[in-house]
């Protein structure tokens, strides 16, 4: 199937959701993997937060193209073992281009700025600074930006398409995983022997910043114990609506 290159200009809708054959070994994800770095190029990057799925997608991409740009936004307060996993990562992939995106405030600007506990009192605004402007900042340039969001994660993530047109950073989403389980996420990684956050065998499904991530001893939710004391599941990256 020829799909020309898709802009948030000219985006009309997903042409492969129901075009693609997800009966392959990785759902569809290698081919729209394939399809955007051949269409985009240096035009597409990957935001990564190192999570379980972003090991799948570092995986597939490698194999596309060894030297993609990818880009953590470090908020200054990710766990240690985090940090870790990136040093991991760039050892074993060592071509790719892994760039480490900071906020514009330090986080001792943030709190003479605003409040010295900012993410409790005010986690919306707390995750505009230190990850949503910084990807504003990175998509300025860019056409499109990979994304590992799985339909089967959270209410607010089961309608996304391989394709997507991105409201809030005016650009194209690609989200090669859509299809895939936790337990597929977590085959794929132990049967091919890929690096992932020792975290994640201490009871933390998802990762996140230090403050708003806590392990998660009975729930099936992989969004469990990320800002578990507030009716928020989401850091804003992938909704619409700016704070």
């Amino acid at each position: 199937m020829s799909v020309d290159k898709i802009t948030y200009q000219s985006f009309t809708g997903d042409p492969f959701i129901n075009a693609i054959n997800t009966d392959d070994e990785t759902k569809g994800a290698y081919q729209i993997l394939n399809w955007a770095y051949k269409t985009y190029g240096d035009d597409i990057v990957y935001s990564c937060s190192f999570g379980a799925e972003s090991m799948v997608l570092i995986d597939l991409i490698s194999q596309i193209k060894p030297d993609a740009q990818i880009v953590f936004l470090d908020t200054d307060l990710h766990f240690q073992e985090t940090y870790d996993l990136i040093d991991r990562v760039r050892d074993k992939y060592p071509q790719l281009r892994i760039k480490m995106k900071k906020p514009e405030l330090t986080i001792e600007e943030q709190a003479e700025k605003y409040n010295p506990a900012l993410w409790k009192n005010n986690p919306n605004q707390c995750c505009y600074i230190r990850k949503i402007k910084p990807l504003e900042e990175v998509l300025s340039g860019a056409v499109a930006w990979v994304s590992g969001l799985r339909r089967a994660q959270s209410p607010i993530r089961a309608n996304t398409d391989f394709i997507n047109k991105d409201e809030r950073f005016k650009s194209v989403k690609v989200c090669p995983l859509i299809y895939w389980t936790e337990d597929e996420v977590w085959d794929y990684i132990k049967s091919n022997d890929l690096p992932y956050n020792e975290l994640h065998d201490q009871h933390y499904p998802s990762i996140g910043c230090i403050p708003c991530t806590a392990p998660v001893f009975d729930s099936n939710d992989s969004r469990a114990g990320r800002w578990s004391n507030f009716e928020k599941t989401e850091c804003g990256l992938h909704v619409a609506d700016k704070p």
